[in-house]
């Protein structure tokens, strides 16, 4: 363990005098010289009980200013706060002889840095959590980029998949130009299902995807998941779980969505935070070409995660960008309605789900909304490899039919 901590202290400024603390007066005094002082322990030969004490108070202060209020108006020298407490703890569980819970701990305090807090020191949390989930993966490293074995791979249920009429099916096309892209579906806002354009992703060839290898690339990374089978439903909540609870709780048990009351669970991470919490499963996907028919560049394009069992639904709702939706394990399926029908759609009233149907799409009840049959629409079954264009503001519902993965970019 001389030599994990040997990397971390690499990682660390050469003496106290090299190692900046400097915040604006939003931040109390008593709070920076707590930081000061666990500083100052990082370079004397204080007790692990005594660094982890300190690191533990920055980091009760600092998460009550994290709850206090909305989360926009957080002010991120509080979340600057927050991370460099993080930072002193994972150094004070792993100054002297970690055991493997030690090392757990530290990593889950590393992505709650970088999910809470806000970067510090040229983002040295990432650095530092990627050198502790190599050193609890040692005996496991084998594991990743084997090939898994069928009976492990993720478990398919048999799925109620809709029969596709094809007069409302999306259109398929296999790799078309970039200029044939834009010019019949980009700019005249028409959803099409692209085939063939991801098959070099190593997600789906050197690195396929399943439960297994998500175990082992990132099956001790703390993670948010929404729980509940839509996000309209008053059960649904978020949590904080390690990707390998969340697949034994939800993702590897056999879900019977055909049973009434059952329950599925969507794990969908905001924004991009998995891709940037873990490089591994970053480096498995690309940025669909396409997206160079934007207006802005590649750090402009939102990435999304989307895993979960079969029956999460997305209930019908719009997207203020262009979206390409990848499918990389599983089956989805997914009806789109144009904008110029959103009257029909009953938008909830509120401000804040007014992007969001009141319409059970698969079960409408006819008498509240009465327009609803009437609004045209498109639908698809996307399998692994299909990437579906959904033009900006156009309404789409989504069902998983399997236990599935899925990529978003949102583009403008």
């Amino acid at each position: 363990m001389a030599v994990l901590w040997s990397k971390i202290a690499a990682l660390l400024p050469t003496d106290e005098d090299h190692f900046l603390l400097h915040f604006s007066d939003k931040v109390e005094a008593s709070v920076v010289d707590m930081l000061r002082r666990s500083r100052q322990q990082l370079y004397t030969d204080t007790s692990s009980t005594s660094r982890l004490l300190n690191a533990q108070i920055i980091l009760d202060i600092s998460w009550e200013k994290l709850n206090t209020g909305t989360w926009r108006h957080v002010d991120k020298e509080w979340r600057r706060v927050y991370s460099y407490g993080c930072l002193f703890k994972v150094c004070g569980l792993c100054r002297e002889e970690p055991s493997e819970q030690d090392l757990l701990q530290a990593i889950r305090t590393c992505d709650m840095g970088l999910l809470m807090g806000a970067a510090i020191m040229d983002d040295r949390l990432q650095v530092l959590v990627q050198i502790l989930q190599k050193e609890v993966s040692k005996d496991t490293k084998n594991e990743v980029g084997r090939e898994v074995p069928e009976a492990k791979r993720i478990k398919m249920a048999c799925p109620d998949v809709p029969l596709i009429r094809v007069d409302v099916a999306v259109p398929r096309v296999k790799c078309p130009s970039l200029e044939s892209f834009k010019n019949n579906y980009l700019l005249p806002l028409k959803a099409v299902v692209l085939e063939g354009t991801i098959e070099h992703w190593p997600a789906l060839n050197e690195h396929p995807w399943s439960v297994d290898y998500l175990r082992a690339v990132a099956g001790c990374r703390t993670v948010p998941v929404e729980v509940g089978s839509r996000y309209t439903d008053e059960e649904w909540s978020q949590t904080l779980m390690t990707l390998s609870e969340f697949i034994d709780r939800y993702v590897s048990k056999t879900s019977d969505t055909s049973q009434e009351g059952a329950t599925t669970i969507c794990g969908y991470l905001a924004q991009h935070q998995l891709f940037e919490q873990i490089p591994e499963l970053k480096d498995d996907i690309r940025l669909p070409d396409y997206c160079c028919l934007g207006d802005g560049d590649e750090d402009d394009v939102t990435v999304n995660a989307w895993f979960g069992p079969a029956g999460t639904v997305s209930p019908l709702h719009q997207d203020p960008q262009q979206n390409f939706l990848a499918q990389v394990v599983g089956r989805k399926y997914i009806r789109l309605y144009s904008p110029k029908d959103s009257d029909k759609l009953y938008p909830h009233p509120s401000k804040l789900l007014h992007n969001t149907s009141q319409v059970d799409v698969e079960d409408p009840d006819t008498e509240l909304f009465p327009e609803f049959a009437k609004a045209p629409y498109q639908e698809c079954v996307l399998h692994p490899g299909d990437v579906l264009f959904i033009p900006v503001q156009h309404w789409h519902y989504v069902r998983s039919l399997e236990q599935s993965f899925s990529v978003s970019f949102w583009w403008s």
